[in-house]
C-alpha cells in the first residue's frame, strides 16, 4: 500500500478511508444523491445559494473529514485560505459555486476523494440591507434567505410616530435605481407592496410633514400629513376651530423659503363663508390666527409664532 503523509495538522485516521488512492475497500465520504438517510444541514438550506463578497465568515465543513472544517474570512481580494489547497478565490461567487470549486480542489489535488463541501454563512457583511429614516432601531440587517420589505421593517423595529408612508428602496450596484412605494395603512391586511429586498439594499422611510396650527384657537397642535391635501379649513378643524376672542382677518400662513419666513395673509373669515377660495397647506406651514388685541400683541411677529410650535404635541393625520 502507498505510504501518504500530511504536514498540515490533519488527522491521519480520517483521511486513512479517503485519501489514499487504490483503498478499494474504503468506503467513501460522499452521500450518495438519492439516499434518503444521507445527512442535510438545516443551516445549510436556510441560506443557500447566497452571492459571498469581502468580510463575510464563512464555516466550511467536508461531510466525512472533520478535522477539514474551518472558518474563514473572505479577504478584501475576495479570497479566503483552507487547509491542503491554500488560497482559494471566492469573491462574488455563490455558496453553491464556491462549494463546487473547494470541492474540484479537494479532488484534483488527491486529498479527498469524491468530496462533498457545505459552505454556511456565519456573518454575511456584503449581503447586508440598510434600514434608516424613521423607524425605531435604524442600521444595517443580514440578508440571510429571503426577505421582504415588511419583514425588515418589522426587524427593525417598526415605524416610528412621525413616519410618512412614503418608503424610497435604493439599489446596491445600480447607478440611481430607486423603487418609491406607499405603504398601506394596515400592512397585515394590503400586502400587494411588500417586495422583496436584495442583499446590498437600502431602505428609507420618510417623515411625514408636518403642519401647525397656534394662536387663538381651540386645541393648538401639529399634525402630520401625508400629502397636500390640507387645506386651512381642514387644518382649522383639526385644532378644533377658532374661538370666540379670534381676530379671523388676521390669519396668516408663515411658511418658510430660503429667503427667511414668508408670511401669506388668510381672509378666513371670507373663506370659512365660502366667499373667499381655502388654501392649500404644505409640509411645515404655520396657520396663525391671533386673538384680540391684547393677545396678539403676544403674537405680533412672525418669529413668535414660528416659536409655539416647539411646544405643541403632534397628531397623525391620514388625509
Amino acid at each position: 500500500m502507498r505510504s501518504v503523509c500530511f504536514w498540515v495538522g490533519v488527522s491521519l485516521t480520517s483521511f486513512a478511508q479517503t485519501a489514499v488512492p487504490g483503498n478499494t475497500s474504503a468506503t467513501s465520504s460522499t452521500p450518495a444523491a438519492n439516499d434518503p438517510a444521507a445527512p442535510k444541514s438545516p443551516r445549510l438550506l436556510a441560506n443557500s445559494n447566497i452571492k459571498l463578497g469581502v468580510g463575510d465568515l464563512i464555516e466550511i465543513s467536508v461531510f466525512g473529514v472533520p478535522d477539514l472544517g474551518t472558518k474563514a474570512r473572505v479577504s478584501s481580494s475576495g479570497d479566503i485560505y483552507l487547509p491542503l489547497i491554500d488560497y482559494i478565490h471566492v469573491g462574488d461567487l455563490t455558496t453553491d459555486e464556491a462549494q463546487d470549486v473547494i470541492q474540484k480542489r479537494l479532488e484534483d489535488g488527491g486529498f479527498v476523494r469524491n468530496p462533498h463541501v457545505t459552505i454556511f454563512v456565519d456573518e454575511s457583511a456584503s449581503q447586508a440591507i440598510t434600514v434608516a429614516g424613521e423607524v425605531a432601531h435604524p442600521g444595517t440587517y443580514p440578508a440571510i434567505g429571503e426577505r421582504r420589505l415588511y419583514d425588515l421593517l418589522s426587524v427593525a423595529g417598526g415605524l416610528t410616530e412621525k413616519a410618512g408612508r412614503s418608503v424610497i428602496i435604493t439599489h446596491r450596484g445600480d447607478s440611481g435605481e430607486k423603487v418609491e412605494l406607499q405603504l398601506p395603512q394596515n400592512l397585515a391586511e394590503d400586502t400587494k407592496n411588500n417586495i422583496e429586498v436584495l442583499p446590498g439594499d437600502t431602505i428609507i422611510v420618510s417623515r411625514a410633514g408636518i403642519v401647525y396650527v397656534v394662536g387663538d384657537v381651540t386645541r393648538p397642535s401639529g399634525f402630520l400629513i401625508e400629502d397636500s391635501s390640507l387645506t386651512v379649513l381642514k387644518a382649522l378643524a383639526l385644532a378644533g376651530g377658532s374661538t370666540r376672542t379670534s381676530s379671523l382677518n388676521g390669519t396668516r400662513i408663515l411658511r418658510q423659503t430660503p429667503n427667511g419666513v414668508q408670511e401669506i395673509p388668510v381672509r378666513l373669515k371670507q373663506v370659512m363663508h365660502a366667499k373667499a377660495p381655502d388654501i392649500a397647506m404644505v409640509k411645515g406651514d404655520v396657520l396663525f390666527v391671533p386673538g384680540s388685541a391684547a393677545k396678539a400683541a403676544a403674537y405680533r411677529t412672525a418669529d413668535a409664532a414660528m416659536s409655539l410650535t416647539t411646544s405643541l404635541g403632534i397628531l397623525a393625520v391620514r388625509p
